[in-house]
């Protein structure tokens, strides 16, 4: 189990942030607990690096910097003497700083081969009795890992706190936004977070945000829609991702042929043959995977050979726009390929992105639980931030989808 924390309080230098602070030892203990130290050997960005070579952070720095904007929040409401139950102060910190814990490596790509969704991982790990991060919740008192994972899940009660770990204006967010920003050198996704912590407010059971700063949210919310179209739908990510997708879809084809490549590790193994436990799926990181990547670089299929070069040495796919479906030209590229000796089934894709910049339904309904809600405390009365705002009206209506093919490059004059 982690050494005791001292009196003194913790601080972790950081780029985004200046200094993260830790005062409480149940935050210091989970901290140092195996699991969340796990998180220091996987990505945050997965795949990006190769796009930005500066987004290589992990997601250990990103689960600190949302408890450190949690801690931040609280400590705003406390300074305002907002309607806050204190009790839930390490409720909402120790959800914030575990809301990642279950992440694997490369994890988007990895879940799409393997069905298998980081956010059950993270509540198996906090409500598993053998996992250390459970040990330290439990030790600071019975049920309180329950307590957590609800958070996490979204079923808490307390849907205070439920927001500030997941909601359109959540710690997370706020968070990896600026890190993201900060690691691949890009502007887009940088905005006033000393701002918009002062403006929030936690009025009945949401945060809102008072009207005077309509416009540090609107930069929010533009930081947010730049950072997915300029960062996370980089087609170049993306083919690096489409690439991994396929090797890991090899080897499992592979091995139902009885022709499984080596596993450098037993727990790559379980994951792609589906029978991964929780102990096994802890022991998988970035380094795993790569390790194997490495071996079949020379292994004996020359499909999974050729991908895994293409991966480790960023010779990646071509791609193009494919903004509408057009069946006759993606049926000529798939000819080619296998004509040129690509089997098309690993070295062809359509990928498509899309997100919701600010996710609630336009109109009303069920979801308006999940918009951002201005507050004006002269009237005491709360407007939805689209009715008031056409930037952030623009972008909630936008439904745009990035749709690319990809190919290998050398049958590119055969698909143009």
């Amino acid at each position: 189990m982690p050494v005791p924390m001292s009196e003194e309080e913790k601080v972790f230098k950081d780029p985004v942030h200046g200094y993260i602070y830790v005062h409480q030892p149940l935050i210091w203990d989970l901290i140092n607990t195996r699991e969340m130290q796990r998180l220091r050997r996987i990505r945050q960005l997965g795949t990006t690096y190769v796009a930005y070579p500066g987004g290589d952070h992990s997601r250990f720095s990103h689960s600190l910097g949302v408890y450190e904007v949690i801690r931040q929040i609280l400590a705003a409401f406390d300074r305002n003497a907002y309607p806050w139950d204190e009790d839930d102060n390490l409720l909402a910190m120790a959800a914030g700083l575990l809301h990642d814990v279950g992440h694997g490596p490369f994890s988007h790509a990895v879940e799409k081969v393997v069905g298998l969704r980081h956010e059950r991982w993270s509540e198996a790990i906090i409500l598993d009795a053998a996992t250390e991060v459970h040990q330290v919740l439990e030790h600071h008192r019975p049920g309180f890992a329950q307590a957590v994972a609800d958070v996490i899940a979204k079923r808490h009660p307390h849907r205070l706190v439920v927001s500030l770990v997941s909601g359109q204006l959540d710690a997370d967010r706020l968070d990896y936004l600026m890190r993201d920003s900060v690691a691949t050198g890009v502007d887009y996704g940088k905005f006033d977070l000393a701002r918009i912590i002062r403006i929030m407010e936690p009025v009945d059971d949401r945060i809102v945000v008072r009207q005077s700063g309509l416009r540090t949210l609107e930069a929010y919310l533009l930081a947010r829609y730049f950072m997915y179209w300029q960062v996370y739908f980089h087609p170049v990510s993306r083919s690096a991702e489409v690439v991994l997708r396929s090797i890991l879809q090899r080897a499992r084809d592979l091995a139902g042929l009885g022709e499984e490549p080596p596993f450098p590790h037993p727990a790559l193994a379980s994951l792609l043959r589906e029978t991964v436990g929780l102990a096994d799926y802890l022991r998988l990181d970035d380094a795993v995977f790569l390790n194997a990547f490495n071996v079949w670089q020379d292994a004996a299929d020359p499909v999974l050979r050729d991908l895994c070069r293409r991966f480790l040495d960023r010779r990646l796919l071509d791609y193009r726009e494919y903004p509408e479906f057009r069946p006759m030209w993606w049926q000529r590229v798939l000819r080619a390929a296998d004509a040129s000796g690509f089997d098309s089934r690993y070295y062809c894709a359509i990928d498509e992105t899309g997100t919701v910049y600010y996710d609630y339904y336009l109109g009303g309904g069920n979801r308006q639980g999940e918009a951002i809600w201005l507050w004006d405390r002269n009237t005491r009365s709360l407007v939805e931030t689209s009715e008031v705002s056409s930037p952030v009206r623009t972008i909630a209506a936008e439904t745009r989808v990035a749709r690319r093919v990809y190919f290998p490059r050398e049958i590119g004059e055969q698909v143009d």
